[in-house]
């Protein structure tokens, strides 16, 4: 069984046991997270899929680690001005442990 879940403007794939990282949410290492936009149910062959949510259905997670991505720098540059600018950025992260997955 898995579902399909939305967080932050975009979607993950959520299977139970599994881990994925999402963009950070306000919540401490261990919390219990319950995450309610699930766009699709797929249950082998039994496939439910939401307009534009299922309905009463539910993934329940842990907050397993928050942290931070890998720096990317940002250059700016204007040919023939003498401009340029660099400037670096790191996203924050959380990385979520599915523990159940609820059907509507």
């Amino acid at each position: 069984m898995y579902a399909i879940v939305e967080s932050g403007g975009r979607q993950y794939r959520a299977e139970e046991g599994n881990t994925f990282s999402v963009e950070k949410l306000p919540y401490e290492v261990g919390d219990q997270v319950e995450l309610t936009n699930v766009l699709l149910l797929a249950d082998g062959d039994a496939v439910q899929v939401g307009q534009p949510t299922v309905a009463g259905a539910t993934v329940k997670a842990t907050v397993v680690q928050q942290y931070r991505g890998k720096k990317i720098l940002v250059w700016k540059y204007r040919a023939k001005l003498r401009y340029r600018r660099r400037q670096g950025h790191r996203q924050d992260y959380t990385r979520l442990r599915i523990d159940e997955i609820v059907a509507g």
